[in-house]
């Protein structure tokens, strides 16, 4: 889906603004005629931008922190190409430090974000529209902040908290929990003023908060309670997550795959909130890095891809359920181009370049000796590894850019029933919702049936942890799940593998930047670093 679809939806969304070309503004302040937005597509233009920036850096930098520190992804080097100083590696081997780019350039993005979010909120206080439609515009950003800082305090734990603009003070940091709750706050706050997805809107709200957005980052919070604040809040969980499974209008989408397909976006039923990408910069990189690119040709593409990245095998041995579509979206073993439905066409192999030996994709990941994570380069090396197709392949991918127009979703309604089958296994009650009562097994049965994956007759938080692993694969949540579970630190091992993990769980959170700690003397640094 294109990223455009937001600036458009804002603009409709606009048109309900009464004249903007006379508004008061105190020629004291920063803003005067010359600068202040006048007309609708000045304000779609102004709001675009918290949206813009957030699809700037979520499927890179950040995707890299929260995937790639974990099973689920890995970035090796190929006899050194792609071992990019060191970078990839360090997030595996939780030994980042404190000038890792991606922890500099996610710092800078989401205090970005937020600080955007503060100017806007004050550009539209200081404007002339009715006070009915600057109270929506206001929680629609006020929404957003909130999700700027919930990445920030699950990635950094204690940062600043800053509300205002401009800025008159360097802010210093805040405790985790004081961080928690003013992200609360301000999603109780504003909840009741955002749009509710229907069947007349879910075009203008698809990419923009809603209240099932807010219900479902608020439950997002409550899941990890324990970890942010020190606090169980299961039962919230439960009550923010019953707020959505109410609507009818979210329901889980007959095919996994259309999902995340490329021409995914507001008519996938399940989606909460998602982030429109096109396949100009900064488009998600899914395909780029993570697909096969002797297989291009045969998937209809017509650029180049790396040859990076793929799972490890002991995530990958997670995705062992009978029918389970979920697998099929792996790249392993003897490769066939796919068919209409996009299975293998075993009439039709795919063979390694000039030859005829058929390309085969292994699991395991043997690293060269003596080398740091790296598996070598030739071809037999490059066909280590399982490689992802969850986000198909885009054939309109090109060569400029290698990305992908797929979006991304953050926040689906399978989530938010898994979310609430372990909050009932972590204590809170069971609840009915539309007249079902909605037990663990049940929910996780649900999921399971849409993938067609054989039924569960019993239900464990391991259980529940592992179909998390089959369902959310490279969306952003391992890092999230796996430090609830308290099971970040679990090390597997890479044959010939020269380095070993740092264990210490101070690194469940990333340290406060070097250059920012230069710049804010008032900013302390996390504890471990």
């Amino acid at each position: 889906m294109k990223k455009n679809i937001i600036l458009f939806n804002i603009i409709a969304f606009l048109l309900v603004f009464q004249s903007c070309s006379k508004l008061d503004v105190d020629v004291e302040s920063q803003y005067v005629r010359e600068n202040f937005p006048h007309t609708n597509s000045d304000y779609a233009s102004l709001f675009g931008t918290m949206y813009s920036n957030l699809s700037s850096s979520f499927g890179v930098p950040y995707w890299r922190m929260q995937e790639l520190s974990t099973d689920a992804a890995i970035l090796p080097a190929r006899d050194g190409n792609f071992d990019d100083g060191g970078q990839y590696r360090q997030l595996h081997y939780h030994t980042w430090t404190i000038d890792h780019p991606n922890v500099r350039d996610i710092w800078q993005w989401g205090f970005g974000g937020i600080n955007n979010c503060n100017r806007l909120i004050n550009l539209t206080n200081e404007s002339s529209v009715p006070q009915a439609t600057k109270n929506s515009s206001i929680a629609e950003v006020r929404a957003m902040r909130a999700l700027y800082y919930f990445f920030m305090m699950d990635l950094y734990g204690n940062v600043p908290i800053i509300d205002t603009f401009p800025v008159s003070t360097l802010p210093g940091n805040q405790p985790r929990e004081k961080v928690f709750e003013f992200i609360e706050k301000e999603l109780l706050a504003v909840v009741g003023q955002l749009p509710v997805k229907d069947n007349n809107n879910k075009v203008a709200v698809y990419g923009r908060p809603t209240q099932a957005m807010a219900y479902a980052l608020l439950a997002k919070m409550y899941l990890n309670a324990e970890v942010y604040t020190g606090r169980a809040r299961y039962t919230d969980v439960v009550i923010m997550a019953d707020n959505i499974l109410k609507n009818n209008n979210y329901a889980l989408d007959a095919k996994y795959s259309d999902i995340f397909d490329v021409n995914n976006g507001p008519q996938i039923n399940e989606t909460i909130f998602a982030i429109p990408y096109d396949q100009q910069i900064p488009g998600n990189q899914m395909t780029r890095f993570g697909f096969y690119p002797a297989l291009a040709a045969a998937y209809g593409i017509n650029v180049g891809f790396s040859i990076s990245m793929s799972t490890t095998p002991e995530y990958f041995k997670r995705f062992n359920l009978n029918n389970d579509v979920r697998t099929t979206f792996w790249l392993v073993g003897k490769q066939y181009a796919p068919d209409a439905n996009r299975k293998p066409d075993l009439t039709k192999p795919v063979y390694i370049a000039g030859t005829t030996t058929q390309i085969e994709i292994t699991p395991d990941l043997i690293l060269k000796p003596g080398k740091p994570m790296d598996l070598g380069n030739t071809v037999a090396d490059q066909a280590k590894g399982v490689r992802s197709v969850k986000y198909w392949p885009d054939p309109n991918a090109i060569q400029a850019t290698r990305l992908n127009g797929n979006d991304m979703p953050v926040l689906r309604l399978a989530d938010v029933m898994l979310m609430k089958a372990e909050a009932i296994l972590r204590g809170a009650s069971a609840t009915t919702v539309n007249g079902e009562l909605q037990t663990p097994l049940l929910l996780l049965n649900k999921i399971r049936a849409r993938a067609g994956a054989e039924t569960a007759s019993e239900v464990s938080l391991q259980n529940l942890l592992d179909e998390r692993a089959r369902e959310f694969s490279w969306e952003a949540w391992r890092r999230n799940d796996l430090i609830r579970f308290g099971q970040f630190e679990i090390e597997y091992p890479l044959p010939n593998d020269v380095l070993n993990m740092n264990k210490d769980i101070t690194r469940r959170i990333y340290p406060i930047p070097a250059n920012e700690l230069k710049l804010n003397s008032n900013l302390k640094q996390n504890p471990g670093y």
